[in-house]
């Protein structure tokens, strides 16, 4: 199947022609502002499905607005017509049609363009009056504030909040792509032409610019916020990808001692932490039991004992571990446990805890095994 895609280039383009060249069969004609219309007539002549992204949003002058939105819209539906043409279009249009400005007029007139088209063709119309968009390759410094923001924060740049009770309503890029790829499909709903993306978010300006305050801190702090699902799941991705090239890493803060080393890795709000140590050949850490605190213990590299005893029991339980048979041991409350370096090399333990490590409260109570 062949598909041409308007505004290639743009933020919406990339992302949906990412998502289009993992489609097996798909071949993509991509048009932007470096093409000529000439092309543009090329491409359409056997093209099966139409993705019109190109806009203007921010021109030097109005009549921009009408000549990008309007006029390249009449343009496309000009050339189907001539080559006697029926083919699907998706076009994405802007909330902003409900609004006296000449970004929402031109907006409009392209959209009545495309239900003219429909309604002499029969032509499958699918148009999309998008809220505010955010995700990866969206340009700061444009006309999304979360794109600024992200840039900024991300580079240790300072943010303007006028206002921090204004509302956004938002859908992320990776929602709106897929409501875009069901329509390729080839089903066509004659009586809709109007379509939405179901995933929307409604924000203020103060929580996002907290959350992404957050994403920055939580490598000093290492504490993650709620970024498994909804919004926040879909902020933090959009704020990774505006970290420069040259910060992707940071540092841990490293505890050594005669024993080896000890690092807290990540810590969460709900999900506990996880956390890193080394010890030398001989070593024992551990002889001591939580009352609540429960942990697993997972060695990822040399061989070690794990020793455990119920604290008001002689029995001691003992499970050989060893990164030649990856597993992790439940510590359960009440148990004395210690894990000891038999090998010969050094032992690379990983631990997570279910709850992040207060020092005023650390459930932590000193037992030999």
């Amino acid at each position: 199947m062949k598909v041409l895609v308007t505004g290639a280039n743009g933020f919406i383009g990339k992302n949906l022609i990412a998502a289009l060249e993992r489609i097996e069969d798909i071949e993509i004609c991509k048009f932007d502002i470096e093409n000529t219309l000439e092309e543009l007539s090329k491409y359409i002549e056997d093209v099966e499905f139409i993705f019109h992204l190109a806009g203007v949003n921010r021109p030097e002058s109005n009549e921009e607005f009408y000549a990008g939105n309007r006029d390249l819209t009449a343009s496309i539906v000009e050339m189907l017509t001539d080559k006697n043409l029926t083919i699907p279009i998706l076009m994405t249009s802007s909330i902003q049609v409900e609004k006296d400005n000449d970004y929402g007029k031109s907006k409009l007139a392209g959209e009545q363009i495309l239900k003219d088209y429909r309604n002499k063709t029969g032509a499958g119309i699918f148009i999309y009056r998008l809220p505010n968009v955010f995700g990866k390759w969206c340009r700061p410094n444009y006309n999304s504030v979360i794109a600024t923001w992200c840039y900024n924060i991300a580079n240790n740049l300072p943010i303007q909040v006028n206002d921090k009770d204004i509302e956004l309503n938002l859908v992320y890029i990776d929602d709106v792509v897929q409501c875009f790829l069901s329509h390729l499909s080839g089903d066509i709903n004659k009586d809709q032409r109007s379509f939405g993306v179901e995933e929307t978010y409604t924000e203020t300006l103060g929580n996002i610019e907290n959350l992404l305050c957050q994403f920055r801190d939580s490598r000093k702090i290492l504490k993650l916020s709620h970024i498994g699902t909804g919004f926040e799941r879909a902020l933090y991705a959009t704020y990774l990808s505006y970290l420069p090239e040259d910060a992707f890493s940071y540092p841990l803060e490293i505890h050594s001692d005669e024993r080896g080393n000890f690092a807290e890795v990540l810590k969460t709000i709900d999900s506990g932490q996880l956390s890193i140590s080394t010890s030398k050949p001989g070593i024992t850490r551990g002889n001591h039991y939580h009352d609540t605190k429960n942990e697993k213990l997972l060695v990822l590299k040399g061989k070690a004992i794990i020793k455990l005893r119920q604290i008001f029991s002689n029995k001691v339980v003992e499970y050989k571990v060893s990164d030649k048979n990856l597993e992790f041991v439940d510590i359960p409350p009440g148990y004395t446990h210690s894990i000891t370096n038999v090998g010969n090399e050094e032992m690379i333990l990983l631990l997570w805890a279910n709850e992040v490590f207060d020092p005023e409260n650390p459930d932590t109570y000193f037992v030999e095994v």
